[in-house]
């Protein structure tokens, strides 16, 4: 009878799970303790579908939304904006215009990075796996001098450093909430503006797309170990569009353009006949034309106003 006793009073004042020195009886305890728990099961289970239902609708046609200039290309030594390293400057001054006259590269597509600076719209498709319909990837259509780029979206791996390099590169993605980043390898060597600042086939491009409403921002960084003394960034804007965009995929034939057969086109470095134009025809210092690092930052300007 006494220990009956004993057993009836110590469960009436057992202590919470998780809440010391807290006493309550047999009821209450499982009322109040079992209540946190759901409510945190809830947020948990809100939490987890919460990305999901975050992904917006990246397939369609996008206007890109010429209100950025970032070309570069009215003269020919115009590296205003890129970190450049020594040798990426040296081979950017051997570069001349009269190479695309060469058969061999007449036809040749621009590399994946022409993306985050070529003028032209984003014709988006999305590709489903059959019996889901989860989406495998998006392909972005090609458009004049640049081929399509495909964004795997199924979880594969990218190849080997020794696979293929192609125009097109090797491009994954994945969502992080509401945004889609993508993640471009296996580039050919080629170049980042018309007027001939390289990248090597070492180069990758991580970009992110962000949707809010109707318009679309591109965010893309180039990284390159050997022509790029730090990560380059671009962004660049799109808007839906409301009718269809017709695709601009030119059919190429080479012919001849001018040049000599086994001839290329080229200057020295130092002898570059344009490496003073732009300097002297808008008062900059050289380093600015010429892509140095620090011409990137603010600060320069106070070196500028020194001079």
């Amino acid at each position: 009878m006494h220990r009956a006793l004993v057993a009836r009073a110590h469960s009436s004042t057992r202590t919470c799970a998780g809440v010391p020195g807290a006493r309550a009886s047999t009821r209450t305890c499982a009322m109040g303790c079992r209540g946190p728990r759901r409510a945190v099961m809830i947020i948990l289970v809100l939490a987890c579908a919460r990305p999901a239902m975050a992904q917006f609708e990246f397939s369609g046609a996008w206007n890109y939304v010429g209100t950025e200039d970032f070309s570069n290309d009215s003269l020919p030594v115009d590296y205003m904006g890129l970190p450049l390293t020594e040798e990426g400057r040296a081979r950017a001054l051997t570069y001349s215009e009269s190479q695309l006259a060469m058969p061999e590269h007449q036809c040749e597509a621009w590399p994946p990075t022409y993306l985050a600076t070529g003028g032209f719209a984003l014709i988006v498709t999305r590709q489903t796996e059959p019996i889901k319909g989860a989406t495998v990837s998006y392909t972005i259509a090609a458009w004049s001098d640049r081929v399509p780029t495909v964004i795997w979206m199924d979880g594969r791996p990218h190849p080997s450093k020794y696979a293929l390099h192609t125009r097109s590169g090797f491009t994954t993605g994945r969502w992080e909430g509401n945004t889609l980043v993508t993640y471009t390898t296996h580039m050919k060597t080629g170049n980042l503006r018309k007027t001939g600042p390289p990248i090597s086939d070492e180069a990758t491009m991580t970009t992110r797309y962000f949707r809010h409403g109707s318009i679309l921002t591109m965010l893309s960084v180039i990284e390159d170990p050997y022509y790029l003394t730090e990560p380059m960034v671009w962004t660049k804007s799109y808007q839906l569009a409301e009718a269809e965009v017709a695709s601009q995929v030119l059919a190429c034939i080479t012919t001849y353009e001018g040049t000599t057969p086994g001839e290329v086109p080229h200057y020295s470095p130092e002898t570059n006949p344009f490496i003073e134009e732009m300097s002297k025809k808008y008062n900059l210092p050289r380093e600015v034309v010429l892509g140095y690092p620090e011409t990137l930052y603010p600060e320069y300007r106070h070196k500028m106003k020194g001079r």
